[in-house]
């Protein structure tokens, strides 16, 4: 990294009518690669700090962000309508695989052996006493 941490500029922008993916996409193209943002709240507002080692976004990129989230947020909502919810999913890897399950035949194994050694045990009680 050629700049350090303490030279970069940091500077707070508004989430309003901004997407957080588009952002995120947009702000290396706009400032360089050492340029960043990410969620932060200033005084109870939510929006995007950017750190960056030169000036921030101008107002044009800021508004070239907003109509790119515009868009964003109309191919989304299309995609809910079309019918995304029926949408199968490709988990193939997520498949459960069971490790265990109540009531199977250790778990019963367990608690008749637990019986039994309590029972040994009262057995053995009360032969001492008698």
């Amino acid at each position: 990294m050629s700049s350090s941490s303490s030279s970069m500029n940091r500077y707070w922008i508004p989430h309003l009518d901004i997407h957080k993916k588009v952002i995120t996409q947009e702000l290396q193209y706009y400032l360089g690669p050492e340029a960043t943002v990410r969620s932060f709240t200033r005084d109870g507002e939510d929006g995007f700090l950017i750190t960056t080692p030169g000036p921030c976004l101008t107002d044009e990129q800021i508004d070239d962000i907003c109509v790119k989230s515009k868009e964003m947020w109309e191919r989304q909502a299309a995609a809910r309508a079309s019918g995304g919810a029926t949408k199968i999913l490709k988990r193939p890897l997520h498949q459960p695989v069971v490790m265990s399950k109540t009531g199977s035949s250790d778990s019963t194994r367990r608690r008749r052996e637990g019986r039994r050694g309590n029972d040994s045990r009262s057995r053995r009680d009360e032969r001492r006493r008698n």
